[in-house]
């Protein structure tokens, strides 16, 4: 079964949603949507996404905080460097 609907000729599917915000971030929301030159729908949608990349990232970097929390010290001056070289590569655009 396939959810959602359509959505022009990139055959994207969408599915519709209604979400209650605050008036202010709606506000605030409808005005970055203008200065993008997005639909409200579109700017959700990459926020939300943007969101959970991100929330993904922590997951992975808690997890490597995990692993390498019995480091020996000289390993343990490398795994800023790790980190920083992790973190960027996964906040560039592809």
């Amino acid at each position: 079964m396939k959810l959602g609907v359509p959505c022009g000729i990139t055959h994207l599917h969408t599915m519709k949603t209604a979400i209650s915000l605050e008036d202010h971030l709606m506000l605030e929301a409808d005005r970055a949507a203008r200065e993008l030159g997005v639909s409200r729908s579109r700017l959700v949608s990459l926020a939300l996404k943007e969101y959970l990349r991100n929330r993904e990232n922590d997951r992975i970097v808690e997890q490597l905080n995990t692993v390498y929390a019995d480091l020996d010290s000289r390993e343990k001056r490398v795994l800023p460097q790790i980190k920083a070289k992790f973190r960027q590569t996964s906040t560039e655009s592809w």
